[in-house]
């Protein structure tokens, strides 16, 4: 007789969360990291480090380890188990890219390949089939700088550009212990301007309600770019044995935190902010790829880039028009007619700038002529007044000279009348 499964107990919405935690972890996780760099800057011990795999060997070394001619993508997966836990990770290379001495659209067969894990995703046929194919969309880029102390390269700026739309970059510093502590903070300043100030978007960390995770969060933005140091090798020091490269000066070690952003980079990636890749890679990236095909579909339902995918749709109405065609075609008339109705009040506005400044103009040329013909006139006023005041003052003279010989014959003619009358005669 079969035994009966116990389903006394509690009864509610609590124990959704369980459920979907045993069906996650049946399913297993999918993860796929895609690293992007110059040969030669650590990617492939990095990647060892992080996941503590063989994923690279002697044997079968990294792609970037390979000679290519060419750009050209490569993907490596391997199953890690961890606590009853499964991941299916999938590394994506890119042998070639920035080794060739015209790096001219370099970066086109790393579009070509996100595009085309976006086009598998979006031509699943249904539902049930989606649940069932593997996610094998790009969830995150380490983009790999090399530690020159210069700043940004033209292709580094150019790649992120190109890429900031379509995948989660995080850029590092490679090989970090090639900096002292100081070139390596004033390296990271420089980089962090020169992404603001050509408007590069890298992952944006989310905040929360939660104190903890907030401080988390501030102190990997602090930490951007991440500067890291790969390695493979046990070393031991004072005793304790310990991952790192050994130097005449010392040992850079690989999980101090002092040394490098390792673990941060680590922690970021496994522990916090995986399903948060993973999340923004669909709720983003892929519904903005998904969002773009779709507005692509024409009047009778079939994808204008048909040639480079196989997306299409029957979703036409009685009219011959899908709705989603219908609804970009009242779009582009709202948008030409916007922009038509801003062109004419440019025009209107500069027609009335132009009056304005117009007509300041012939103010100013109006107070300027004023001006001078009220200096002219003060002008000729003051002359007059001088001719005025110069004859005033001749006139002024001759009066007091002509007053002062009055006198003087006064006083004679009234000295010889009183001469007279004492009876001096002269």
């Amino acid at each position: 007789m079969a035994q009966q499964k116990n389903l006394d107990g509690y009864v509610g919405f609590a124990s959704l969360p369980n459920q979907v935690y045993r069906k996650s972890v049946k399913r297993g996780f999918e993860f796929t990291l895609m690293v992007v760099g110059e040969s030669g800057l650590g990617k492939s011990t990095l990647i060892n480090s992080l996941f503590l795999t063989d994923l690279y060997s002697a044997e079968y070394p990294g792609p970037s380890h390979r000679i290519k001619k060419t750009v050209q993508v490569e993907q490596s997966k391997v199953l890690i188990k961890e606590g009853g836990v499964q991941l299916l990770l999938t590394i994506v290379d890119t042998p070639g890219f920035g080794d060739a001495v015209d790096n001219s659209n370099c970066w086109q067969p790393i579009i070509d390949h996100i595009d085309s894990k976006f086009e598998d995703y979006l031509n699943s046929e249904s539902r049930v089939n989606r649940r069932q194919m593997p996610d094998s969309r790009i969830h995150c880029c380490l983009y790999f700088i090399a530690p020159s102390g210069h700043g940004l390269k033209p292709l580094d700026i150019e790649f992120m550009k190109r890429l900031h739309e379509k995948v989660n970059v995080i850029p590092m510093i490679a090989k970090a212990d090639t900096l002292t502590p100081e070139e390596c903070q004033q390296f990271k300043k420089q980089i962090m301007r020169e992404i603001q100030e050509h408007k590069i978007k890298i992952y944006e960390f989310p905040e929360t309600d939660d104190e903890e995770e907030n401080r988390l969060v501030k102190k990997i933005k602090d930490k951007l770019p991440l500067a890291v140091v790969g390695s493979n090798t046990i070393i031991e020091v004072n005793g304790k044995r310990v991952r790192g490269r050994q130097y005449p000066w010392g040992v850079a070690e690989v999980e101090n935190s002092d040394h490098c952003d390792f673990t941060i980079l680590r922690d970021m990636l496994i522990r916090t902010h995986m399903q948060d890749l993973k999340d923004v890679t669909n709720n983003v990236h892929y519904e903005n790829y998904r969002s773009r095909k779709l507005a692509a579909v024409t009047y009778n339902g079939v994808d204008n880039n048909k040639a480079k995918g196989q997306l299409s749709t029957k979703l036409d109405t009685v009219e011959g028009m899908s709705p989603l065609a219908q609804m970009e075609e009242e779009r582009r008339e709202h948008v030409a007619k916007m922009k038509k109705m801003e062109m004419e009040m440019e025009q209107v506005f500069e027609m009335k700038v132009k009056e304005k400044v117009q007509k300041l103009r012939d103010s100013e040329a109006e107070l300027q002529r004023r001006h001078e013909q009220m200096k002219k006139n003060l002008e000729a006023q003051y002359k007059e007044l001088e001719e005025k005041r110069r004859v005033f003052e001749e006139e002024r003279v001759n009066w007091e000279t002509q007053q002062r010989l009055e006198q003087q014959k006064l006083e004679a003619t009234r000295t010889l009348e009183k001469n007279k009358k004492k009876g001096k005669i002269f």
